[in-house]
């Protein structure tokens, strides 16, 4: 899978999981909702229950800021399957332009986060490294 294909895959995906590594090398899974513009991802601390606001995921990306994100769909028509992988640098925004920008782009993916729109920590990630598969060539 081309790299255009994987950010229309990605893209289209509703659901993906986001990789980061704690400071002792263990890695933390957590699946999150996210829209991606140009070369960037973006996901917001949204207003679903939390135990805590202090995510763990946020302090992670504070200590480390590489993470993986990784979207994939499965069917039982295996000619569909397909994932993707992102790589990147990622950093929180809790205001200004880009804050608004990245809600303003979840709340155009996901209507449920148009009433009330979440006001919570963004994770921005800047992405250098596409990977994807597809089982058929075409788009899915």
């Amino acid at each position: 899978m081309g790299t255009d294909d994987a950010r229309r895959s990605l893209t289209s995906a509703r659901v993906a999981t986001l990789a980061t590594a704690r400071a002792s090398g263990e890695i933390d899974l957590v699946p999150i909702t996210f829209a991606v513009y140009g070369n960037q991802l973006v996901s917001v601390v949204d207003h679903k229950p939390k135990t805590t606001l202090h995510l763990r995921r946020l302090k992670n990306i504070m200590n480390n800021p590489r993470v993986t994100v990784l979207a994939h769909s499965y069917d039982e028509e295996w000619d569909r399957l397909w994932w993707v992988r992102v790589r990147g640098t990622a950093r929180i925004v809790t205001s200004g332009r880009q804050h608004h920008d990245a809600i303003r782009s979840m709340i155009a993916k996901y209507p449920q986060l148009v009433d009330p729109p979440p006001t919570g920590s963004v994770i921005i990630v800047e992405i250098d490294e596409w990977l994807g598969w597809s089982a058929c060539q075409s788009e899915p």
